[in-house]
């Protein structure tokens, strides 16, 4: 009997987490389960972006749930994406940290560009399309709007105005006026409106909506009208119904659910808002989203393809020297050989460091005097599709410390005390490969042996070759000294008859 392996993708969001499991036969995906837990997470980010324990213990006992369901699933068969609250609130280490006790995934906390560009994908996957199409996705702390045609996204944006946050801000007593409702709407359009103009350039053919508000919406719109079909005629009517009940409490429409109810105007304010920003005439309730596009990506194993797809164009735009990253990378694969078994190293350590690799001199175009620092400013602070918020940090983090003084402030403000010895050893591998690639001829690396132990690296050259080189010598007694901060010896020998 033929066994078909089943995905796993785990969304957690800022008003509700979603997990959504699957199998794919013959190419293509059988969704075979779902669960939803409300967890408000939204709701407990207090002004200074602080989540609270309460929210922090509903998204534990969620994470407890979802882990009992995935129990025996092979770990890189399941994805996990967080999004706007999580990526916002300061005290995510905190949160990490007490997922990691219930939950035994790892969570990648995706920026509103990554959320933006999977929730398109989920849409490209399950709704075909020749023409341009419009996604909007209403989330609780955050609007995702895509303009994409076939699988290929050609606008994305993510803005920071969500149902739960737009409630809190604008109907938190729960009470309802049009008073209300035009400043909420104002708010929204102002948070849209730097991108109006491209995206009415670029144009569409299509509208669709994502996401449990604007479903609840258009669910509202068929039993007060009759059609799911939303138009900004119909979004006013439904503020006006609203706005007649005077108070939440007064609203009763079956297709709300009491658990929507605190968070409905919020989202009916930005629909409305998009609605006049983007001058949409209509639009239609997708129910595929951000966890179908996690599904798929997962299923088609196109995580790195994707990553080295964006490498490749970044390292093409900022015109990198490609033929002298491939050396450094090539160096890179004999030094993670040598390491791996020692260092418990895994592939993804080793893409990792070949994509810092490409990415390590695109600072020169600011200028080559900082370039370490010009690069990993550009890398931590440009969209990269594929990366999750810590992967792109840790590849900014390791092109900010491929050379130079590597200072114990600045490595605790880019990488977490507890990752700082794995991240550790694969930086001594990247400085060596550049170290060694310095001259940017393949005919110049030197022949040596390398031996790797629990902390400390040895290098073994050529009898005479450190005394006819004297300047990579030099560079390496340099290292030496640089190392002491990560807590990695590089011992320096000379071995006769080396070939």
């Amino acid at each position: 009997m033929t066994k078909y392996p089943s995905f796993a993708a785990v969304d957690l969001g800022s008003n509700s987490f979603h997990l959504v499991v699957a199998r794919e036969v013959d190419g293509r995906l059988q969704l075979l389960h779902k669960e939803k837990h409300r967890v408000y997470l939204a709701a407990g980010l207090d002004k200074d972006f602080i989540l609270d324990e309460d929210a922090i213990e509903r998204a534990l006992h969620a994470l407890k749930q979802f882990a009992a369901t995935l129990a025996g699933f092979d770990k890189k068969h399941v994805e996990v994406a967080a999004t706007y609250t999580l990526r916002n609130c300061k005290n995510l280490r905190h949160f990490l940290k007490q997922a990691k006790l219930v939950f035994p995934y790892k969570i990648n906390v995706i920026s509103g560009q990554e959320e933006a560009r999977l929730i398109y994908q989920g849409v490209a996957n399950y709704v075909h399309d020749d023409n341009n199409r419009l996604v909007i996705d209403i989330g609780g702390g955050s609007t995702e709007i895509i303009i994409g045609k076939h699988h290929s996204h050609k606008h994305l944006t993510s803005r920071n105005v969500g149902c739960v946050t737009m409630s809190k801000l604008f109907f938190n007593d729960a009470k309802l006026t049009e008073k209300r409702f035009k400043k909420a709407i104002i708010h929204a359009e102002q948070n849209i409106e730097p991108i109006t103009a491209n995206y009415q350039k670029v144009g569409w053919q299509s509208s669709l909506g994502t996401s449990g508000t604007i479903k609840t919406l258009s669910a509202i719109n068929d039993e007060l009208f009759e059609t799911r079909v939303l138009t900004l005629d119909s979004l006013r009517d439904i503020q006006a119904h609203f706005v007649s009940a005077g108070e939440l409490d007064n609203v009763h429409i079956k297709a709300l659910p009491e658990e929507r109810k605190t968070s409905i105007a919020g989202g009916l304010a930005i629909l409305i808002a998009a609605f006049n920003q983007l001058g949409l005439e209509q639009l239609e309730y997708c129910d595929y989203s951000l966890r179908e596009g996690l599904l798929h990506e997962l299923a088609q194993n196109d995580e790195f393809d994707i990553r080295t797809r964006t490498i490749d164009s970044f390292a093409e735009q900022y015109t990198v020297d490609a033929q002298h990253a491939k050396h450094i990378c090539q160096t890179l694969t004999q030094f993670y050989k040598v390491a791996e078994p020692i260092w418990h190293l895994e592939e993804g350590d080793l893409a990792i460091l070949k994509w810092a690799a490409y990415l390590h001199e695109v600072g020169i175009a600011i200028n080559s005097s900082g370039i370490h620092k010009h690069s990993a400013y550009i890398v931590m602070n440009s969209q990269l599709p594929g990366f999750t918020q810590d992967q792109q940090l840790q590849l900014g983090a390791l092109i900010r410390f491929h050379r130079k003084k590597i200072k114990a402030h600045d490595l605790n403000e880019l990488v977490d005390i507890e990752s700082q010895p794995r991240f550790a050893r694969i930086l001594t591998l990247l400085r060596l490969a550049i170290l060694f690639h310095q001259k940017r001829q393949k005919t110049q690396v030197p022949k040596h042996e390398m031996l790797i132990s629990k902390n400390n690296v040895t290098l073994k050259f050529e009898n005479t070759w450190l005394e006819e080189h004297t300047l990579l010598a030099a560079d390496l007694e340099q290292e030496q000294h640089y190392w002491k901060s990560l807590d990695i010896d590089l011992s320096i020998s000379s071995l006769k008859g080396l070939a």
